[in-house]
Protein backbone atom coordinates (compact mmCIF):
# COMPACT_ATOMS: atom_id res chain seq x y z
CA UNK A 1 0.00 0.00 0.00
CA UNK A 2 1.28 3.45 -0.94
CA UNK A 3 2.16 5.20 2.32
CA UNK A 4 1.29 8.57 0.74
CA UNK A 5 -2.10 7.44 -0.56
CA UNK A 6 -5.25 9.20 0.66
CA UNK A 7 -6.31 6.08 2.59
CA UNK A 8 -2.95 5.70 4.35
CA UNK A 9 -2.91 9.38 5.32
CA UNK A 10 -6.49 9.03 6.55
CA UNK A 11 -5.54 6.13 8.83
CA UNK A 12 -2.52 8.07 10.12
CA UNK A 13 -4.76 11.06 10.86
CA UNK A 14 -7.28 8.91 12.74
CA UNK A 15 -4.53 7.31 14.81
CA UNK A 16 -2.83 10.62 15.58
CA UNK A 17 -6.08 12.34 16.60
CA UNK A 18 -7.05 9.41 18.83
CA UNK A 19 -3.62 9.45 20.50
CA UNK A 20 -4.02 13.19 21.11
CA UNK A 21 -7.19 12.47 23.07
CA UNK A 22 -9.94 13.12 20.52
CA UNK A 23 -12.77 10.56 20.87
CA UNK A 24 -12.37 7.76 18.34
CA UNK A 25 -15.72 8.56 16.70
CA UNK A 26 -14.69 12.16 16.03
CA UNK A 27 -11.26 10.96 14.87
CA UNK A 28 -12.82 8.62 12.30
CA UNK A 29 -15.09 11.37 10.96
CA UNK A 30 -12.16 13.79 10.64
CA UNK A 31 -9.93 11.17 9.01
CA UNK A 32 -12.69 10.20 6.57
CA UNK A 33 -13.26 13.82 5.57
CA UNK A 34 -9.51 14.14 4.98
CA UNK A 35 -9.66 11.09 2.71
CA UNK A 36 -12.55 12.52 0.68
CA UNK A 37 -10.66 15.79 0.26
CA UNK A 38 -7.38 14.14 -0.78
CA UNK A 39 -9.21 11.77 -3.14
CA UNK A 40 -11.05 14.63 -4.82
CA UNK A 41 -14.46 13.35 -3.74
CA UNK A 42 -17.40 15.36 -2.45
CA UNK A 43 -16.74 15.97 1.26
CA UNK A 44 -20.48 16.31 1.79
CA UNK A 45 -20.65 12.54 1.26
CA UNK A 46 -19.50 12.13 4.86
CA UNK A 47 -22.63 13.86 6.15
CA UNK A 48 -24.79 11.87 3.74
CA UNK A 49 -23.35 8.54 4.91
CA UNK A 50 -23.63 9.56 8.55
CA UNK A 51 -27.27 10.65 8.31
CA UNK A 52 -28.36 7.75 6.13
CA UNK A 53 -26.71 5.25 8.45
CA UNK A 54 -28.15 6.69 11.64
CA UNK A 55 -31.64 7.62 10.49
CA UNK A 56 -32.49 4.71 8.23
CA UNK A 57 -31.37 1.95 10.58
CA UNK A 58 -34.36 1.01 12.72
CA UNK A 59 -32.25 -1.49 14.62
CA UNK A 60 -30.10 1.26 16.18
CA UNK A 61 -33.07 2.39 18.26
CA UNK A 62 -32.49 -0.71 20.39
CA UNK A 63 -29.22 0.71 21.74
CA UNK A 64 -30.58 3.71 23.71
CA UNK A 65 -33.54 1.67 24.94
CA UNK A 66 -31.38 -1.08 26.43
CA UNK A 67 -29.13 1.55 27.99
CA UNK A 68 -32.16 3.27 29.55
CA UNK A 69 -33.43 -0.06 30.89
CA UNK A 70 -30.09 -0.63 32.60
CA UNK A 71 -30.07 2.86 34.13
CA UNK A 72 -33.61 2.42 35.45
CA UNK A 73 -32.72 -0.92 37.05
CA UNK A 74 -29.69 0.61 38.72
CA UNK A 75 -31.64 3.66 39.88
CA UNK A 76 -34.07 1.65 42.00
CA UNK A 77 -33.72 -1.34 44.31
CA UNK A 78 -33.78 -3.92 41.52
CA UNK A 79 -30.01 -4.32 41.77
CA UNK A 80 -30.11 -4.91 45.54
CA UNK A 81 -32.93 -7.46 45.26
CA UNK A 82 -31.10 -9.39 42.55
CA UNK A 83 -27.89 -9.47 44.60
CA UNK A 84 -29.85 -10.78 47.61
CA UNK A 85 -31.25 -13.52 45.38
CA UNK A 86 -27.76 -14.45 44.14
CA UNK A 87 -26.44 -14.61 47.69
CA UNK A 88 -29.33 -16.80 48.80
CA UNK A 89 -28.65 -19.26 45.96
CA UNK A 90 -24.86 -19.70 46.06
CA UNK A 91 -23.63 -17.68 49.04
CA UNK A 92 -23.76 -20.67 51.39
CA UNK A 93 -20.87 -22.53 49.68
CA UNK A 94 -17.16 -22.08 50.38
CA UNK A 95 -16.10 -19.07 48.36
CA UNK A 96 -19.79 -18.27 48.09
CA UNK A 97 -19.35 -14.53 47.73
CA UNK A 98 -17.04 -15.14 44.77
CA UNK A 99 -19.70 -17.40 43.25
CA UNK A 100 -22.23 -14.62 43.82
CA UNK A 101 -20.00 -12.38 41.71
CA UNK A 102 -20.31 -14.84 38.80
CA UNK A 103 -24.05 -15.42 39.25
CA UNK A 104 -24.86 -11.73 39.43
CA UNK A 105 -23.09 -11.24 36.10
CA UNK A 106 -25.37 -13.87 34.54
CA UNK A 107 -28.50 -12.25 35.93
CA UNK A 108 -27.40 -8.69 35.19
CA UNK A 109 -26.21 -9.74 31.72
CA UNK A 110 -27.09 -7.20 29.07
CA UNK A 111 -28.34 -4.56 31.51
CA UNK A 112 -25.77 -2.11 30.23
CA UNK A 113 -24.55 -4.04 27.20
CA UNK A 114 -21.01 -2.99 28.06
CA UNK A 115 -18.46 -5.05 29.97
CA UNK A 116 -16.73 -1.85 31.05
CA UNK A 117 -19.98 -0.40 32.43
CA UNK A 118 -20.72 -3.67 34.26
CA UNK A 119 -17.26 -3.62 35.87
CA UNK A 120 -17.70 -0.02 36.98
CA UNK A 121 -21.30 -0.61 38.20
CA UNK A 122 -22.33 -3.87 39.86
CA UNK A 123 -18.75 -5.10 39.52
CA UNK A 124 -17.47 -2.28 41.69
CA UNK A 125 -20.12 -3.13 44.28
CA UNK A 126 -18.98 -6.78 44.32
CA UNK A 127 -15.36 -5.68 44.65
CA UNK A 128 -16.23 -3.76 47.80
CA UNK A 129 -18.27 -6.63 49.26
CA UNK A 130 -15.54 -9.21 48.62
CA UNK A 131 -12.72 -7.16 50.15
CA UNK A 132 -14.72 -6.01 53.20
CA UNK A 133 -13.04 -7.21 56.41
CA UNK A 134 -10.28 -8.80 54.32
CA UNK A 135 -12.42 -11.75 53.19
CA UNK A 136 -10.72 -11.95 49.79
CA UNK A 137 -7.44 -10.50 48.49
CA UNK A 138 -8.11 -7.27 46.63
CA UNK A 139 -6.30 -8.49 43.51
CA UNK A 140 -8.35 -11.71 43.38
CA UNK A 141 -11.63 -9.82 43.81
CA UNK A 142 -10.60 -7.39 41.07
CA UNK A 143 -9.58 -10.23 38.74
CA UNK A 144 -12.89 -12.04 39.27
CA UNK A 145 -14.85 -8.84 38.76
CA UNK A 146 -13.02 -8.21 35.49
CA UNK A 147 -13.63 -11.68 34.05
CA UNK A 148 -17.27 -11.88 35.14
CA UNK A 149 -17.93 -8.53 33.46
CA UNK A 150 -17.34 -10.08 30.03
CA UNK A 151 -20.46 -12.24 30.41
CA UNK A 152 -22.87 -9.29 30.24
CA UNK A 153 -22.50 -8.44 26.54
CA UNK A 154 -22.84 -12.12 25.50
CA UNK A 155 -26.05 -13.24 27.22
CA UNK A 156 -29.09 -11.36 25.81
CA UNK A 157 -30.19 -8.70 25.56
CA UNK A 158 -26.81 -7.65 24.14
CA UNK A 159 -25.83 -4.35 22.53
CA UNK A 160 -22.74 -5.85 20.78
CA UNK A 161 -24.98 -8.48 19.15
CA UNK A 162 -27.38 -5.72 18.06
CA UNK A 163 -24.48 -3.88 16.42
CA UNK A 164 -23.23 -7.09 14.79
CA UNK A 165 -26.73 -7.66 13.37
CA UNK A 166 -26.59 -4.13 11.92
CA UNK A 167 -23.42 -4.84 9.93
CA UNK A 168 -24.11 -8.47 8.98
CA UNK A 169 -27.90 -8.58 8.39
CA UNK A 170 -28.05 -11.62 10.67
CA UNK A 171 -31.24 -12.14 12.69
CA UNK A 172 -31.06 -10.34 16.04
CA UNK A 173 -33.56 -12.72 17.58
CA UNK A 174 -31.50 -15.79 16.71
CA UNK A 175 -28.27 -14.02 17.72
CA UNK A 176 -29.78 -13.32 21.14
CA UNK A 177 -30.84 -16.96 21.53
CA UNK A 178 -27.44 -18.18 20.29
CA UNK A 179 -25.63 -16.10 22.93
CA UNK A 180 -27.26 -17.91 25.86
CA UNK A 181 -25.25 -21.17 25.84
CA UNK A 182 -21.81 -19.54 25.21
CA UNK A 183 -22.49 -17.01 27.99
CA UNK A 184 -23.46 -19.78 30.42
CA UNK A 185 -20.42 -21.82 29.31
CA UNK A 186 -18.09 -18.93 30.20
CA UNK A 187 -19.84 -18.54 33.55
CA UNK A 188 -19.46 -22.27 34.22
CA UNK A 189 -15.70 -22.13 33.60
CA UNK A 190 -15.44 -19.20 36.00
CA UNK A 191 -17.43 -20.99 38.71
CA UNK A 192 -15.21 -24.08 38.35
CA UNK A 193 -12.06 -21.98 38.81
CA UNK A 194 -13.63 -20.25 41.83
CA UNK A 195 -14.57 -23.62 43.38
CA UNK A 196 -10.99 -24.88 42.92
CA UNK A 197 -9.51 -21.66 44.35
CA UNK A 198 -11.97 -21.70 47.27
CA UNK A 199 -10.64 -25.03 48.52
CA UNK A 200 -7.01 -24.35 47.64
CA UNK A 201 -6.94 -20.90 49.26
CA UNK A 202 -9.49 -21.68 52.01
CA UNK A 203 -11.89 -18.87 51.11
CA UNK A 204 -14.52 -18.03 53.77
CA UNK A 205 -18.01 -19.50 53.94
CA UNK A 206 -20.74 -16.86 54.12
CA UNK A 207 -23.53 -17.07 56.66
CA UNK A 208 -26.14 -19.20 54.88
CA UNK A 209 -29.54 -17.75 54.16
CA UNK A 210 -32.17 -20.02 55.78
CA UNK A 211 -34.02 -22.04 53.17
CA UNK A 212 -37.33 -20.83 54.55
CA UNK A 213 -36.37 -17.29 53.49
CA UNK A 214 -35.50 -18.30 49.92
CA UNK A 215 -39.09 -18.19 48.57
CA UNK A 216 -39.56 -14.66 49.92
CA UNK A 217 -36.25 -13.43 48.49
CA UNK A 218 -37.07 -15.05 45.15
CA UNK A 219 -40.53 -13.50 45.11
CA UNK A 220 -39.10 -10.02 45.76
CA UNK A 221 -36.59 -10.45 42.93
CA UNK A 222 -39.03 -12.24 40.60
CA UNK A 223 -40.21 -9.18 38.61
CA UNK A 224 -36.61 -8.25 37.83
CA UNK A 225 -35.68 -11.87 37.01
CA UNK A 226 -38.51 -12.02 34.47
CA UNK A 227 -37.16 -9.20 32.26
CA UNK A 228 -34.97 -11.35 29.95
CA UNK A 229 -37.71 -14.00 29.83
CA UNK A 230 -40.29 -11.44 28.68
CA UNK A 231 -37.94 -10.20 25.97
CA UNK A 232 -36.92 -13.58 24.58
CA UNK A 233 -40.47 -14.96 24.61
CA UNK A 234 -41.77 -11.79 22.97
CA UNK A 235 -39.13 -11.85 20.23
CA UNK A 236 -39.41 -15.59 19.58
CA UNK A 237 -43.21 -15.49 19.63
CA UNK A 238 -43.29 -12.77 17.01
CA UNK A 239 -45.05 -10.37 19.36
CA UNK A 240 -42.28 -7.78 19.07
CA UNK A 241 -39.20 -7.05 17.02
CA UNK A 242 -35.87 -6.84 18.88
CA UNK A 243 -36.01 -3.04 18.60
CA UNK A 244 -39.50 -3.01 20.07
CA UNK A 245 -38.25 -5.43 22.73
CA UNK A 246 -35.66 -2.86 23.77
CA UNK A 247 -38.44 -0.29 24.29
CA UNK A 248 -40.43 -2.90 26.23
CA UNK A 249 -37.35 -3.53 28.41
CA UNK A 250 -37.11 0.17 29.29
CA UNK A 251 -40.85 0.41 29.94
CA UNK A 252 -40.81 -2.79 32.01
CA UNK A 253 -37.88 -1.56 34.12
CA UNK A 254 -39.68 1.75 34.72
CA UNK A 255 -42.95 0.00 35.62
CA UNK A 256 -41.28 -2.38 38.06
CA UNK A 257 -39.15 0.31 39.71
CA UNK A 258 -41.96 2.86 40.06
CA UNK A 259 -45.19 0.89 40.42
CA UNK A 260 -44.07 -2.32 42.18
CA UNK A 261 -40.83 -1.55 44.04
CA UNK A 262 -41.63 2.17 44.41
CA UNK A 263 -37.94 2.88 44.63
CA UNK A 264 -37.32 5.53 41.96
CA UNK A 265 -37.77 9.19 42.81
CA UNK A 266 -38.33 11.89 40.18
CA UNK A 267 -34.72 13.01 40.73
CA UNK A 268 -33.38 9.50 40.15
CA UNK A 269 -35.52 9.17 37.03
CA UNK A 270 -34.11 12.45 35.71
CA UNK A 271 -30.52 11.27 36.30
CA UNK A 272 -31.27 7.91 34.68
CA UNK A 273 -32.57 9.68 31.58
CA UNK A 274 -29.59 12.05 31.59
CA UNK A 275 -27.03 9.26 31.96
CA UNK A 276 -28.76 7.27 29.22
CA UNK A 277 -28.64 10.26 26.89
CA UNK A 278 -24.94 10.80 27.57
CA UNK A 279 -24.07 7.15 27.01
CA UNK A 280 -26.22 6.98 23.89
CA UNK A 281 -24.59 10.12 22.47
CA UNK A 282 -21.15 8.63 23.11
CA UNK A 283 -22.02 5.35 21.37
CA UNK A 284 -23.89 7.25 18.64
CA UNK A 285 -20.83 9.29 17.74
CA UNK A 286 -18.74 6.13 17.60
CA UNK A 287 -21.27 4.48 15.28
CA UNK A 288 -21.46 7.66 13.16
CA UNK A 289 -17.69 7.77 12.79
CA UNK A 290 -17.57 4.10 11.87
CA UNK A 291 -20.32 4.52 9.26
CA UNK A 292 -18.38 7.28 7.53
CA UNK A 293 -15.07 5.42 7.74
CA UNK A 294 -16.70 2.20 6.49
CA UNK A 295 -17.71 4.15 3.38
CA UNK A 296 -14.05 5.02 2.87
CA UNK A 297 -13.11 1.35 3.33
CA UNK A 298 -15.75 0.37 0.77
CA UNK A 299 -14.54 2.96 -1.77
CA UNK A 300 -11.02 1.53 -1.38
CA UNK A 301 -12.46 -1.95 -2.03
CA UNK A 302 -10.63 -3.27 1.04
CA UNK A 303 -13.14 -6.00 2.12
CA UNK A 304 -13.07 -7.57 -1.34
CA UNK A 305 -9.27 -7.25 -1.59
CA UNK A 306 -8.81 -8.88 1.80
CA UNK A 307 -11.27 -11.61 0.85
CA UNK A 308 -9.26 -12.36 -2.31
CA UNK A 309 -5.99 -12.48 -0.29
CA UNK A 310 -7.43 -14.80 2.35
CA UNK A 311 -8.98 -17.07 -0.26
CA UNK A 312 -5.62 -17.25 -2.04
CA UNK A 313 -4.20 -18.71 1.18
CA UNK A 314 -6.65 -21.58 0.66
CA UNK A 315 -7.83 -21.44 4.27
CA UNK A 316 -10.46 -23.89 5.43
CA UNK A 317 -13.44 -22.39 7.28
CA UNK A 318 -11.93 -23.60 10.58
CA UNK A 319 -8.51 -22.17 9.69
CA UNK A 320 -10.15 -18.83 8.96
CA UNK A 321 -12.02 -18.86 12.30
CA UNK A 322 -8.79 -19.61 14.19
CA UNK A 323 -7.09 -16.71 12.40
CA UNK A 324 -9.99 -14.43 13.32
CA UNK A 325 -9.75 -15.58 16.95
CA UNK A 326 -6.09 -14.63 17.15
CA UNK A 327 -6.65 -11.27 15.44
CA UNK A 328 -9.60 -10.26 17.61
CA UNK A 329 -7.98 -11.35 20.87
CA UNK A 330 -5.05 -9.07 20.08
CA UNK A 331 -7.22 -6.15 18.95
CA UNK A 332 -9.48 -6.56 21.99
CA UNK A 333 -6.51 -5.69 24.21
CA UNK A 334 -6.23 -2.18 22.80
CA UNK A 335 -9.60 -1.27 21.26
CA UNK A 336 -13.12 -0.93 22.66
CA UNK A 337 -15.45 -3.67 21.46
CA UNK A 338 -17.83 -1.40 19.54
CA UNK A 339 -14.91 -0.01 17.53
CA UNK A 340 -13.81 -3.51 16.51
CA UNK A 341 -17.36 -4.48 15.58
CA UNK A 342 -17.90 -1.43 13.42
CA UNK A 343 -14.49 -1.10 11.78
CA UNK A 344 -12.73 -4.50 11.71
CA UNK A 345 -15.53 -7.08 11.57
CA UNK A 346 -17.23 -5.71 8.41
CA UNK A 347 -13.95 -6.34 6.57
CA UNK A 348 -13.99 -10.00 7.68
CA UNK A 349 -17.64 -10.78 6.95
CA UNK A 350 -17.33 -11.18 3.11
CA UNK A 351 -14.61 -13.81 3.57
CA UNK A 352 -16.65 -15.62 6.22
CA UNK A 353 -19.65 -15.70 3.89
CA UNK A 354 -17.51 -16.89 0.95
CA UNK A 355 -16.23 -19.79 3.09
CA UNK A 356 -19.76 -20.74 4.13
CA UNK A 357 -19.39 -19.75 7.79
CA UNK A 358 -22.75 -19.38 9.52
CA UNK A 359 -23.31 -15.70 10.31
CA UNK A 360 -25.00 -16.35 13.67
CA UNK A 361 -22.17 -18.64 14.81
CA UNK A 362 -19.60 -16.15 13.52
CA UNK A 363 -21.28 -13.26 15.33
CA UNK A 364 -21.37 -14.98 18.70
CA UNK A 365 -17.76 -16.14 18.30
CA UNK A 366 -16.69 -12.59 17.40
CA UNK A 367 -18.42 -11.04 20.43
CA UNK A 368 -16.95 -13.64 22.82
CA UNK A 369 -13.53 -12.98 21.31
CA UNK A 370 -13.78 -9.23 21.73
CA UNK A 371 -14.92 -9.60 25.34
CA UNK A 372 -12.00 -11.89 26.21
CA UNK A 373 -9.63 -9.36 24.67
CA UNK A 374 -10.69 -6.92 27.38
CA UNK A 375 -9.05 -9.11 30.05
CA UNK A 376 -6.06 -10.28 27.99
CA UNK A 377 -2.67 -8.97 29.24
CA UNK A 378 -0.80 -6.76 28.86
CA UNK A 379 -3.24 -4.14 27.55
CA UNK A 380 -6.73 -5.45 28.27
CA UNK A 381 -8.86 -2.38 28.99
CA UNK A 382 -10.75 -4.03 31.87
CA UNK A 383 -7.45 -4.78 33.59
CA UNK A 384 -6.53 -1.09 33.66
CA UNK A 385 -10.02 -0.12 34.84
CA UNK A 386 -9.94 -2.63 37.71
CA UNK A 387 -6.45 -1.55 38.81
CA UNK A 388 -7.91 1.93 39.30
CA UNK A 389 -11.11 0.75 40.99
CA UNK A 390 -9.39 -1.77 43.29
CA UNK A 391 -6.10 0.14 43.66
CA UNK A 392 -4.03 -3.01 43.15
CA UNK A 393 -0.80 -3.48 41.12
CA UNK A 394 -1.38 -4.62 37.54
CA UNK A 395 1.13 -7.46 38.08
CA UNK A 396 -0.96 -8.99 40.90
CA UNK A 397 -4.18 -8.54 38.96
CA UNK A 398 -2.77 -10.27 35.86
CA UNK A 399 -1.49 -13.15 38.03
CA UNK A 400 -5.00 -13.80 39.37
CA UNK A 401 -6.71 -13.28 35.99
CA UNK A 402 -4.66 -15.87 34.09
CA UNK A 403 -6.36 -19.08 35.36
CA UNK A 404 -9.76 -17.62 34.44
CA UNK A 405 -8.48 -16.46 31.06
CA UNK A 406 -7.05 -19.90 30.19
CA UNK A 407 -10.37 -21.53 31.08
CA UNK A 408 -12.38 -19.01 29.06
CA UNK A 409 -10.10 -19.38 26.02
CA UNK A 410 -10.72 -23.13 26.25
CA UNK A 411 -14.46 -22.37 26.20
CA UNK A 412 -13.91 -20.09 23.19
CA UNK A 413 -12.19 -22.94 21.35
CA UNK A 414 -15.19 -25.18 22.05
CA UNK A 415 -17.47 -22.48 20.65
CA UNK A 416 -15.23 -22.18 17.57
CA UNK A 417 -14.73 -25.88 16.84
CA UNK A 418 -18.29 -26.97 17.65
CA UNK A 419 -20.79 -24.55 16.06
CA UNK A 420 -23.61 -26.79 17.29
CA UNK A 421 -22.96 -25.49 20.83
CA UNK A 422 -24.01 -22.07 19.58
CA UNK A 423 -26.64 -23.09 17.03
CA UNK A 424 -28.53 -25.96 18.65
CA UNK A 425 -30.87 -23.70 20.62
CA UNK A 426 -31.66 -21.39 17.65
CA UNK A 427 -32.24 -24.48 15.46
CA UNK A 428 -34.51 -25.94 18.11
CA UNK A 429 -36.56 -22.76 17.77
CA UNK A 430 -36.66 -22.82 13.97
CA UNK A 431 -33.37 -21.35 12.73
CA UNK A 432 -32.55 -22.61 9.23
CA UNK A 433 -29.06 -21.14 8.73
Amino acid sequence: MNLASPFSLSVVAITALALLGLPIGHSMIAGSILYLWLAGLDMGTSAEQLLNGLYTSYILLAVPMFILAAELMNAGTMTDRLLQFCNAVVGRFRGGLAQVNVLQSIIFAGMSGSAIADAAGTGKMMQQLMTKDGKYPASYAAALTAVTSVIGPIIPPSIPLVIYALISDASIGYLFIAGIVPGLLLALTQMIIVAIDARRKNFPVEKPVPLRELPGITLRAFPALMLPVVLLVGIRGGVMTPTEAAAVAAGYALLISVAIYRSVTPGQLYHALLNSARTTASIGMLIAGALVFNYVVTVENIPQSLSVILQSWDLSPMGFLILVNILLLILGCVLEGTTILLVIVPVLIPTAQALGVDMVHFGVMVVVNIMLGLVTPPYGLLLFIMTRIAEVPLRDLVHDVMPFLYAMIAALMLITFFPSLVLWLPRLLGYQG
